[in-house]
């Protein structure tokens, strides 16, 4: 990313990213009865990788770590892999 001109004059502009840990695809009548402390399975394990979506498409891959120092305890994504995104978003 430092090869990104800095006269580009979008470089500035914030952009939200999802990350995705995975789905549930509950009945309707489970999601009906959901209720405070219920737990929803996923699809995915806890070490699984998660993915990071800018609208629709899929721009990375990672894992959740955890950061440490003055940012103790905030969640994070370390990335593992990364999209070509030379074409645009």
């Amino acid at each position: 990313m430092d090869d990104i001109p800095e006269t580009n004059p979008f470089s500035e502009v914030p952009i939200e990213v999802t990350i995705s840990v995975g789905r549930a695809r509950p009945l309707v009548r489970d999601l009906l009865r959901l209720s405070k402390d219920a737990v929803l399975q996923l699809d995915r394990r806890v070490d699984d990788p998660v993915d990071l979506y800018i609208g629709d498409r899929l721009i990375a891959r990672g894992e959740l770590t955890e950061l440490d120092g003055e940012h103790a305890g905030q969640l994070a994504v370390r990335l593992t892999e990364v999209a070509n995104l030379r074409g645009g978003l």
